[in-house]
């Protein structure tokens, strides 16, 4: 109805179940429409647009029950899964299940027993959620075009929980088509994207959680390599450790000497700026163990990007961040880490 008089009369009745079928219709008919876009669109951005404005849309009426439709949840899936295959990625399958009609998503490398959804808070961000073990691998916010991963939720659900059923390489290529997806985000919407512990650039330091760090932590790395073929050195201005892999893979814990806070972090580097620290601990079991076994001090820290307020804005309009523990060993509820955050 247009307006909240209250209504007495049968004519007043009448009149306004009437014009609560025209509302139901229009709406309806808006419905249908980007129901069709999001289905059927070849435009990244009118994909966007539409699955923007069915995850808003109220579909309830006073007088008319809506037709049995999906929920914003299942539109961020079904994006998901369009933008993937406009760039013919496969290796995710999204589905409907038969019994809740709510859409799921598997990975190819890692089978059905392992299905995702997009579960959205109140504020309408989404976390790409691991249905079994209940872990946010990513975050969505499709109005403020940014996407992250979650580093304590990719430790916790591949690293910890799923590689006991999977070979690393598995897990590899399970989390390639969410790295891909993050990446059309970027190239074809101009998202902000950060990928965490999956990014491969060779200068990208993976910054701890806790800024000070234990030489004890250090020295058990030392001590586990002893009988290793793996050598570990201490970095040149003794700031830290560089660990050999093989490959010509190398794994730096260190600080900056010349940055007056000399807060410690990760540092992988390759030849070919291939391999990210979650590469690392999935394939080589001991840098996994040593730093599973010390994970309070080793964490790493992600920062969560919000875009700021109106009266908070940088006056260069950019994303403003805020440091939160995300690879702690708690398991917070998604609207308690985004509190913290």
């Amino acid at each position: 109805m247009s307006n909240n008089r209250i209504v007495t009369s049968p004519s007043e009745r009448v009149q306004a179940l009437s014009d609560s079928f025209k509302d139901v219709l229009n709406l309806g008919r808006r419905y249908v429409e980007l129901l069709d876009q999001l289905a059927q669109t070849k435009d990244t951005k009118n994909l966007l647009s539409a699955t923007t404005k069915l995850a808003k849309m109220d579909l309830a009426n006073a007088f008319v029950d809506f037709p049995p439709h999906y929920k914003a949840a299942d539109y961020y899936l079904i994006f998901m899964d369009r933008l993937l295959k406009m760039h013919g990625d496969t290796a995710i399958n999204v589905a409907e299940e038969e019994l809740s009609h709510e859409f799921k998503a598997t990975v190819a490398s890692i089978g059905d027993e392992a299905t995702f959804k997009f579960e959205i808070d109140s504020r309408g961000e989404a976390a790409f959620t691991e249905q079994s073990q209940h872990e946010p691998l990513f975050y969505l916010s499709l109005e403020e075009k940014l996407m992250q991963f979650n580093n304590r939720a990719l430790v916790n659900y591949f690293i910890i929980y799923a590689l006991k059923q999977h070979t690393d390489l598995e897990l590899r290529d399970a989390v390639k088509p969410m790295v891909a997806f993050a990446k059309y985000l970027q190239k074809d919407l101009d998202f902000t994207i950060d990928l965490g512990i999956l990014a491969t650039e060779n200068d990208r330091r993976f910054m701890l959680a806790k800024p000070e760090l234990s030489l004890t932590v250090i020295d058990r790395l030392f001590v586990a390599t002893a009988d290793q073929d793996y050598m570990l050195m201490n970095l040149p201005r003794n700031n830290g450790a560089e660990l050999l892999l093989d490959r010509g893979i190398k794994l730096d814990i260190a600080f900056d000497p010349d940055d007056y806070s000399q807060e410690w972090a990760f540092l992988v580097k390759d030849p070919d700026a291939q391999v990210s620290f979650f590469d690392v601990l999935l394939h080589y079991e001991l840098v996994r163990k040593w730093y599973l076994d010390d994970r309070d001090a080793l964490a790493v820290r992600t920062n969560h990007m919000e875009i700021a307020d109106d009266d908070s804005q940088q006056l260069d309009d950019v994303p403003v961040v805020a440091s939160i523990n995300d690879d702690s060993t708690e398991t917070d509820t998604i609207d308690e880490e985004k509190n913290e955050k």
